[in-house]
């Protein structure tokens, strides 16, 4: 199991995802992390907006990882979104973002949550993973995907 499907559930995982701002998104995250996991919608969005107002965690091609502590987790949690159309971020490039990969992680963090982000950067770093992603039109598809992308 790769570290990503380890920490994603194919419930998680957003295609076709419509926002206006980064605020939309974060709130998209925190509404989705209230229905299907019972984490306060407020907490979730607000933490990551923090976190994205210190920088922007738009990694260039097309990809961010916005990422934040949130104290009513029990366990890092992993959404992947798939924006249309895609949203500027603020990325380095200039590029706008179509692909978010939101990583919560429980306060205290841990070393396993900065392995996580490295790995997801990574992942998402190469191009031939982001295209096999965007041939996807289903979240099982994705999570075959993750499940079978040589790490």
């Amino acid at each position: 199991m790769s570290t990503l499907s380890k920490h994603l559930d194919e419930r998680d995982i957003l295609l076709g995802l419509k926002a206006a701002s980064k605020r939309e998104v974060f709130e998209a995250i925190g509404q989705h992390m209230q229905a299907l996991h019972g984490i306060s919608a407020e907490s979730v969005a607000s933490a990551l907006h923090r976190r994205e107002a210190a920088g922007s965690t738009a990694l260039g091609c097309g990809v961010a990882i916005p990422h934040a502590r949130v104290n009513e987790l029990e366990r890092i949690r992993l959404l992947y979104l798939r924006l249309a159309p895609a949203l500027v971020f603020d990325s380095p490039d200039g590029e706008p973002v179509s692909d978010i990969v939101a990583l919560m992680v429980p306060a205290p963090a841990t070393q396993e949550h900065l392995d996580v982000l490295a790995h997801v950067a990574s992942l998402f770093s190469e191009k031939a993973f982001r295209k096999a992603l965007h041939t996807c039109e289903e979240p099982g598809q994705v999570m075959e995907v993750i499940a079978n992308w040589p790490h």
